[in-house]
Parts: C-alpha cells; sequence; structure tokens
C-alpha cells in the first residue's frame, strides 16, 4: 500500500473536515482491498449515501471511513460523528457497516484499523448535548463513538505503525472476531427492545425483570439472567438512552 495521501485534493475545499473526508476516502479507494472476501479492490458509493462510504460488490459488505489527524497515530477514546439518531439507525438495520478507522499526519497514513460490524452496539454511541438555541442548527444533536468500549478482538489493525498487515492475517483475524461478538450484542438489542414493550416513559428495574423467562429462553446457556439485565441497562444508560432516575428507576430519553 502506498501510505501518501493525495495533498493536492485539498484545493477548492476550506473546511478541515472535509478535506480531511476527501484526500482519506480517496486514499481509501485506491488502496483498500476488502477485508473480509479479500478481493482486491473495494468501490467507493456515491457521495452521501446514507448506507456507507464503500462497499464490496463481491461479498456485499459496506465499510464507513473515519479518520483523525494525529502525531503519534492514536485514535483516543472517543471519535466525533455526525448526527446521533442518524449513526443510531445505521448500526440498527440490517446492513449496518463495518467500520474503518485512519489515523494520519502530515499527508502520510499512520495507522488503519477494522472493526467488523458485529462490535457496533448503541452502547458505544455517546450522545451529545443538543444545540443552543442560538446556534445555527439550534437543537441539532450529535454523537461520539467510545472506541475505547470496543474490545481488542474487535481492533483488527489493516496497518500499524506504517506497517501493512499480510492480508490473510487480516482476514484471519476477521473471523475469529465473529466469535462472541454476536451474542454481546444480540443481549443489548434485546434489553432494548424489552424496554420499548414498556407502556409507560418511567419503569423500574422490576418492569425488565418480568421479561426473564423470555430472555431465558433466547439465551439459553445464560444462568445469570437478572444481573445480565442490570449491566445492559447500564450500557444504555451510558449510551443515551435511558436515564437513570435513582432506586431502580429509569426514564427513557
Amino acid at each position: 500500500m502506498d501510505l501518501q495521501l493525495n495533498s493536492s485534493l485539498k484545493s477548492g475545499y476550506y473546511s478541515g473536515a472535509q478535506i480531511a473526508r476527501v484526500v482519506t476516502e480517496d486514499w481509501l479507494a485506491r488502496n483498500m482491498y476488502c477485508p473480509i472476501c479479500g478481493k482486491p479492490k473495494i468501490n467507493h458509493y456515491d457521495p452521501n449515501k446514507p448506507v456507507a462510504d464503500f462497499y464490496c460488490d463481491n461479498c456485499s459488505s459496506d465499510f464507513e471511513l473515519k479518520s483523525k489527524s494525529n502525531k503519534r497515530g492514536s485514535l483516543g477514546r472517543v471519535i466525533s460523528d455526525g448526527a446521533f439518531a442518524t449513526m443510531i439507525e445505521r448500526i440498527t438495520s440490517l446492513r449496518n457497516p463495518n467500520f474503518f478507522f485512519l489515523t494520519h499526519y502530515q499527508n502520510e497514513v499512520i495507522n488503519l484499523m477494522l472493526v467488523p460490524n458485529s462490535f457496533f452496539s448503541p452502547s458505544i454511541i455517546i450522545r451529545r448535548k443538543p444545540l443552543a438555541p442560538t446556534a445555527r442548527r439550534a437543537g441539532w444533536i450529535g454523537c461520539n463513538i467510545d472506541i475505547s468500549s470496543v474490545p481488542d478482538s474487535g481492533k483488527i489493525f489493516i496497518i500499524k505503525n506504517k506497517k501493512e498487515i499480510d492480508h490473510e492475517l487480516v482476514r484471519e483475524k476477521y473471523l475469529q472476531s465473529k466469535k462472541g461478538a454476536f451474542e454481546s450484542k444480540g443481549w443489548l438489542m434485546d434489553v432494548l427492545n424489552c424496554i420499548d414493550k414498556i407502556d409507560k416513559q418511567e419503569f423500574c428495574l422490576q418492569d425488565v425483570y418480568d421479561f426473564s423467562p423470555s430472555l431465558q429462553i433466547r439465551h439459553p446457556l445464560n444462568n445469570n439472567v437478572e444481573p445480565k439485565i442490570r449491566q445492559q441497562l447500564q450500557m444504555l444508560r451510558d449510551g443515551g438512552f435511558i436515564e437513570f432516575l435513582g432506586n431502580g428507576c429509569y426514564r427513557k430519553c
């Protein structure tokens, strides 16, 4: 892979975010293979495609690219993103994309990491406060991606410290990462669905415990359903889906 970004593409753009998007998407389109099926090239969707940024026409996988300029190549704990509602809709859809995270500095790619879509759940999306009434987009709600919440097994390096990782090793790690990821995400979505079925805005822990028999059927190998429910409620609280009121009670956001 050629690690150099095409700096000539910056011409005509004044926004740092626009420049970063244009040059990093161009780089990925020129260099990236499909880490899932191994096809030598992936394709760029039309601009502003609501599904994702890239796709593989061989295995039908979708990919979204997030980038960050950092001298050390570190992603940090969180990555700023766009609208909260759009992101949640995207990652809970039937075609939720896999994510590429790219770090660069002085027109050179430092790290490129793949996070499979099975590791993306609402719990890692942090809801930001609405913009102030005086703002141009008053009331708009953005979000951050809490990349620190993704386990190491879900962080697959394609380029690490400017060194490309063998393609077959990347694919092997992708296949390994799928084990166990679906169970974790399934629990979160199941508890969220239970909350949606509660016919009131404010609810208590017992209201969710009432769904324990059906959750036990869906997860027969788990013998600690109630502790698992509490864990998922905490994750949903951290993700901004519910608000903790105290004394085991919550409010839907």
